[in-house]
């Protein structure tokens, strides 16, 4: 009977120290658990293929080809979501930090420079990029580059416009084009960005005389898009328009017989070829300031200005590659050679108010 009291007193004795083992050992199992899990998920995701996200205002079958060659070419696969530019713009400003997207891609200057404005891009540069896009071709910082280029030009009824008429974006205040002048709405941004490169070489006081007059010749209030004011030069509407050029050859090789043969009707021009040079913009895309693949994004953007993309661009889109030596669509070297305008497009974002002031002074509405 002792030996057995003795026995459990010693058992009772050591009960906490068990405890104690037993607490420990099943915290250390626990820990081991958690980290096992955690290396699986790592593995998990080491193991899933590398994605870049791009937020792109562009919406052409041209895009989703170069970005399935690009998931050939690197194995980073493309995740694309599509809107407007200033859908896309607020989409990035809600987000924040929390976004997911590593690229913007959006047409026009002034709307990139809005987006390194509002912070919702990061400076990047690289041999590659800054070999490939001409230096007044995207900004001195580094924050977006140009895919492609458009210049904006003068469209004109060849029954009733000879082409000695034509000049400079300047002339387009005189007179003698009273009732003549077809073009889009102020609201429009290609137009605020022309209005832009005005003000940068004449100033503020002079683009405003030049926007007045040309409100004083238009042929009717501004309405419709890029098309549109061709179609109506061609229907006697008005003698001249002001458009882009990729618009203009998108219109001659589309899939309407009609369109197309506007092409026998209309003559293009490009303006100022005796002095600064033909307003040029491009549409151009920026690494987000929070992308959490930026890697990715500038693999993708280097890609975007290298020859293959820029050939099918020029080809396919009847858009101007900003690489040098690439090879234009026949339509493009058809209307031959020009000399562009080389202002910083960055300025024409940073001008952007001062445009948009000019044009509600002036009427154009």
């Amino acid at each position: 009977m002792k030996f057995f009291q003795i026995k459990t007193s010693s058992i009772s004795n050591r009960i906490p120290q068990i405890g104690s083992f037993l607490l420990v050992t099943c915290l250390s199992a626990f820990i081991i658990l958690i980290v096992l899990q955690a290396d699986n998920q790592s593995d998990s995701k080491s193991d899933s293929p590398p994605t870049v996200n791009v937020y792109s205002h562009r919406h052409y079958d041209t895009d989703q080809k170069l970005f399935r060659r690009f998931t050939e070419i690197t194995g980073i696969k493309v995740n694309v979501q599509t809107a407007s530019a200033d859908e896309l713009i607020t989409r990035l400003e809600t987000e924040g930090p929390n976004t997911k997207a590593d690229l913007l891609i959006t047409v026009d200057a002034g709307r990139l420079q809005r987006a390194k404005e509002r912070g919702l891009l990061q400076s990047k540069s690289s041999k590659i990029l800054e070999s490939n896009v001409p230096e007044y071709l995207r900004d001195p910082e580094g924050y977006w580059y140009g895919l492609t280029k458009r210049a904006r030009v003068i469209a004109y009824s060849l029954d009733r416009v000879s082409e000695k008429e034509l000049s400079t974006y300047e002339d387009l205040a005189d007179p003698k084009w009273k009732g003549r002048i077809l073009v889009r709405s102020s609201e429009n941004i290609y137009n605020q960005s022309l209005l832009a490169s005005i003000i940068a070489v004449h100033g503020e006081e002079s683009a405003t005389e030049w926007a007045h007059s040309v409100v004083r010749n238009m042929a009717r209030v501004p309405q419709g898009g890029d098309r549109d004011q061709v179609k109506d030069v061609a229907a006697g509407v008005g003698d001249i328009a002001i458009t882009n050029t990729y618009y203009l050859a998108l219109l001659f090789n589309g899939d309407d017989e009609r369109d197309r043969q506007l092409a026998q009707k209309i003559g293009i021009f490009f303006p100022n070829q005796g002095n600064r040079g033909t307003h040029v913009n491009v549409s151009g895309a920026g690494v987000t300031a929070h992308s959490p693949n930026s890697d990715n994004a500038i693999k993708l953007l280097e890609f975007l200005t290298d020859s293959e993309a820029q050939s099918l661009y020029a080809k396919a889109n009847f858009e101007y590659p900003v690489k040098p030596g690439i090879e234009w669509a026949t339509t493009l070297k058809e209307w031959g050679e020009f000399l562009s305008d080389t202002l910083n497009l960055s300025i024409l974002g940073e001008l952007n108010t001062s445009s948009v002031m000019v044009f509600d002074r002036s009427g154009w509405r």
